[in-house]
């Protein structure tokens, strides 16, 4: 059987096309959802998404009862040497 394609903007157009699929026997499938891949290479680090599953329970002490902000740590730790 051939495929075709077709692209819409809206949802009252998919559901003509349902509708339309009844008298003109076609079918409509749904393309399934891309999963987007976990790594990301960003100028050749490669990036990888946190999850739930990563124990930061070690840096706990580390960072306890610290005056530490954000803009400080970028300050301080985060500059490149020249």
């Amino acid at each position: 059987m051939p495929d075709i394609v077709i692209k819409y903007k809206s949802r009252k157009t998919l559901e003509a096309l349902m509708d339309f699929a009844k008298y003109f026997e076609y079918s409509v499938v749904m393309p399934k959802p891309k999963i987007k891949s976990r790594k990301t290479n960003i100028n050749g680090a490669t990036i990888i998404q946190a999850d739930n599953t990563i124990d930061t329970s070690d840096l706990e002490p580390i960072f306890t009862n610290r005056n530490i902000d954000s803009k400080q740590l970028r300050k301080v730790a985060w500059q490149r040497n020249k």
